[in-house]
């Protein structure tokens, strides 16, 4: 099988020749981290697109060096969201930018940043490149954090959106309703591209709860990401779908997989229970992650990460599965650990 033909049948529940493999969703970082001829491409079988660059080089420099010098930025990417949505990380006068709105005019005169038509203009030639190294190509959005829960706590503050949600109703739909049609446009793009994967999700879990109930999911985040993947998919019929959400969310897997979600990401060990999912669901929704970030594989030895990795294979099988970091890699894993992973997968027990 191909990278993307391995990646496809494990988002299918299906059984591929070997265990699908991922490391989150920045292939970049993959090849900084490798020492000298140690990266290759059929270390992961999917790569991801980037929306166009939304600022010249110079500027964004100038972007990054305007935060604190302690402020943990992420990408460039995600540095120039925060000031295309007027948020500042640091400053808690920037931070939420409408914290203090008094009326739904403020929130419908928001300026919400808008895509330029250029970080659109190369995603279709990224999918023909990634696909002709026989990788599947995804594509995650340029987000403040997540698609809609994240960058509304975000604008409005995480005390103001949850009251929204409880007393001020109307308030909370407006400003959902106004992100939805800005993710739409961004998965309607990916999907025209020819992406296999689209990536969606929202931090709604904690390490032993969601940050609000199901039920209030249900009514505000449910509807809207079905309408999203509907929209995608009235493109691109077979484009499969990952949820993202940190923490422990397993009360509205059922809910994913009725809206056509078909993987989930990234079933920290720390906080989920993968065999128990398994054991309910089956190998749909597929499991995106599984191996410990925070504990084993930023922490622990190339041993440990090795056993970690044959146990969860041993565990739940390589149909329905795509092996990875519970988390986004960054610079504090190892790099013998990060071997370790792909050593464990090619030579199972």
């Amino acid at each position: 099988m191909t990278g993307r033909e391995r990646l496809l049948t494990a988002l299918d529940g299906r059984e591929p020749d070997r265990v699908a493999r991922a490391i989150g969703f920045s292939r970049s970082r993959l090849r900084e981290l490798a020492p000298p001829g140690e990266f290759r491409d059929d270390l992961v079988d999917i790569e991801f697109v980037a929306f166009g660059e939304p600022e010249a080089d110079a500027k964004l420099r100038q972007l990054v060096r305007e935060f604190p010098a302690d402020t943990r930025l992420g990408t460039p990417h995600q540095a120039a969201n925060y000031r295309a949505w007027r948020y500042h990380p640091e400053t808690v006068r920037t931070r939420n930018p409408l914290a203090r709105a008094s009326s739904l005019r403020e929130l419908e005169e928001f300026a919400f940043p808008e895509a330029a038509p250029v970080q659109h203009s190369e995603l279709a030639a990224q999918v023909a490149e990634i696909h002709a190294r026989d990788l599947a190509a995804g594509g995650s959005l340029p987000h403040l954090g997540g698609e809609l829960f994240e960058p509304a706590w975000r604008l409005r503050g995480l005390e103001n959106f949850l009251l929204d949600m409880l007393e001020r109703p109307e308030w909370a739909h407006l400003l959902l309703d106004r992100l939805q049609a800005l993710v739409t446009a961004k998965a309607e793009a990916l999907a025209r591209a020819g992406v296999d994967v689209i990536s969606l999700g929202d931090d709604v879990g904690m390490p032993r709860g969601m940050i609000f109930g199901p039920e209030l999911w249900r009514e505000y985040f449910r509807p809207r990401m079905a309408a999203i993947i509907a929209a995608a998919r009235a493109i691109a019929p077979e484009v499969r779908v990952l949820y993202h959400s940190d923490g422990w969310y397993e009360p509205i897997i059922g809910d994913l997989t009725e809206i056509g979600v078909n993987a989930i990401n990234p079933v920290q060990p720390e906080h989920m229970d993968a065999v128990a999912i398994r054991e309910c669901y089956g190998t749909r929704p597929a499991l995106w992650g599984t191996v410990g970030h925070q504990t084993t594989l930023a922490h622990a030895t190339p041993d440990d990460v090795r056993a970690e990795v044959r146990l969860r294979l041993r565990q739940l099988g390589i149909a329905g599965l795509v092996i990875a970091p519970a988390y986004d890699v960054w610079p504090e894993v190892p790099w013998s650990n990060l071997r370790a992973f792909f050593e464990a997968t090619e030579t199972p027990d």
